[in-house]
């Protein structure tokens, strides 16, 4: 009975929702697995160039001996690493805050457009190493600099990105849907933002990688906590050790960070171009 229930609910060429899994977990592995292999290679490299001791260890130390002081110094790199996380978060929500209604405006305002991106490129072309030590002026040794950093470096490519998105609309889709009877704003809510959608998660993989760059800069000039006063200090010690394991867990926090956005580009993109527009209109 179970069989015959799922002859008749499943559509025929589908595989049972395990199957499926498993062969996108499959499809998953063959795409990383080069870039795996490439690192355990070079990672065997550096460790025999640092035992055979070609290199200083001072300058450039074993990645066993980086391993083991992660994992010994864990407490000290987990406890430096909330503050930096949550600048980077508090940064990366407020981008995207900033970031799509100003595109939407883009969007519908030419006039809008003409007088917003001159400022956006300016703002990306000023150093950002330069900005902070103002920003330490303005806003103190706390959180707010590396906030304010990271929404500075981060908002751009968000804005780019969702522009291109929703300019890159079906005008057929859009005439459909205003064509029984949606107001502009239902079009873009129905039509626009859907399409937009993978635009704007490609942006937000770029921002958020930003980011982490731009926290840890603000860290770098100047602040009283995070993971780059960690590898400052370090640094004026000489413990080289030390400071590739801060990068390491900078590293970690930044592929964590880009594989939860990609999750949530699998989650909320599935399907957003395929049928959209028809469903919408079918929906007003």
């Amino acid at each position: 009975m179970a069989a015959t229930k799922d002859k008749i609910t499943r559509p025929r060429g589908v595989a049972p929702r395990p199957q499926r899994l498993l062969g996108h977990g499959l499809v998953a592995l063959r795409g990383v697995w080069p870039a795996i292999a490439l690192i355990c290679v070079m990672l065997a490299a550096w460790q025999a160039i640092s035992s055979a001791g070609l290199v200083e260890q001072y300058v450039l130390p074993a990645p066993w001996d980086i391993a083991k002081a992660m994992v010994s110094d864990a407490g000290l790199f987990w406890t430096a690493s909330i503050p930096t996380l949550t600048a980077i978060i508090v940064g990366f929500v407020i981008s995207i805050l900033i970031a799509l209604p100003i595109a939407i405006g883009m969007v519908y305002s030419p006039l809008l457009q003409r007088a917003i991106y001159p400022l956006l490129v300016l703002s990306q072309v000023v150093p950002k190493v330069a900005l902070a030590p103002l920003f330490i002026i303005w806003f103190g040794f706390g959180t707010a600099p590396k906030v304010f950093m990271v929404v500075l470096i981060a908002f751009f490519p968000l804005v780019v990105d969702a522009v291109v998105g929703f300019q890159a609309a079906r005008p057929e889709s859009l005439m459909l849907v205003r064509s029984m009877g949606a107001s502009r704003w239902q079009a873009f809510w129905k039509v626009r933002f859907p399409w937009a959608l993978p635009s704007i998660f490609a942006g937000a993989k770029v921002a958020i990688t930003l980011a982490v760059v731009g926290a840890v800069v603000a860290e770098f000039v100047g602040a009283d906590n995070g993971l780059g006063v960690v590898i400052t200090q370090a640094r004026g010690n000489l413990d080289t050790v030390t400071v590739f394991a801060g990068i390491g867990f900078l590293s970690i926090i930044g592929l964590a960070l880009f594989a939860i956005v990609s999750v949530l580009e699998r989650v909320l993109v599935r399907g957003s171009r395929s049928g959209r527009s028809f469903e919408a209109a079918g929906s007003l």
